[in-house]
């Protein structure tokens, strides 16, 4: 496929779960891929698999609530760009780096709460200003913003971690107001239960996570966001999806 060829894509958090699926998403629809994240190994392993089947991808070790790290990685993009022949745009930024917290207000770990809102809040948001800045001067661009349904239906066994979500869909609604008579479109998308490494990374166990959701049946997949978000960026330029829900069939609440 080569629905998104001639368009260069930024991914964060893209060594695992719904930022590795999404890489490989647009990839193999055409886009030239830069993928980052932390885990410098995974990184250069998924570059190197998607490589070897003719994709063109670039793999940037960066930490997603550094400031310091975005302004690099949106120059190594855009060397990358130039490299690709497409003059330095950047066409899409998936903003899905994050972690989770399992808790809420009185039974999450409060010290990690300044880290999860550079995580989840404050480095996405100076990424995408950054990346924003880029697309209105090319007056086109997709920002996706990953977001949960725990800020968009709270609930109290993630209620903190609920808190930096809800956070993030009200910064990237702000942007979508603020951008879209410039040609730019932002996304917000609120997936719920996807099972990846995100569940043990925040802290979820039987108890206070799996036994809860037993009941939803079937869950999300990686994938399944992946898809919805090729979909998003490969919508005529007068279309915006601008928010998206996505659960598992059998999940009522949150």
């Amino acid at each position: 496929m080569a629905g998104l060829r001639n368009r260069i894509a930024i991914v964060t958090g893209a060594s695992s779960g719904i930022g590795e699926a999404t890489a490989r998403e647009l990839s193999a629809q055409g886009a030239g891929v830069v993928v980052a994240a932390r885990r410098q190994e995974r990184l250069e392993a998924l570059a190197a698999e998607l490589s070897a089947a003719g994709q063109r991808v670039l793999a940037v070790r960066a930490d997603a609530s550094s400031e310091s790290d975005n302004a690099r990685l949106i120059e190594r993009a855009q060397a990358f760009s130039h490299e690709l022949g497409c003059a330095g745009r950047i066409d899409i930024l998936i903003a899905n780096a994050g972690r989770g917290l399992a808790g809420g207000l009185l039974s999450s770990e409060q010290s990690q709460w300044d880290n999860l809102y550079k995580l989840n809040v404050l480095g996405p948001a100076d990424l995408m200003r950054r990346a924003g800045a880029l697309m209105v001067e090319q007056k086109s661009g997709d920002i996706i913003a990953l977001g949960s349904v725990s800020g968009f239906n709270i609930s109290p066994f993630s209620g903190f971690y609920g808190s930096t979500k809800f956070a993030i869909a009200s910064i990237a609604e702000a942007f979508r107001r603020e951008v879209c008579s410039r040609g730019v479109r932002v996304t917000t998308i609120m997936p719920a239960v996807v099972i990846s490494e995100f569940q043990e990374n925040a802290g979820y166990t039987k108890e206070n996570f799996y036994k809860t959701i037993e009941k939803f049946g079937t869950p999300l997949a990686p994938q399944d966001v992946a898809r919805s978000i090729a979909f998003i960026v490969s919508q005529p330029p007068h279309v915006h999806i601008n928010q998206l829900i996505i659960r598992p069939t059998g999940q009522d609440y949150p």
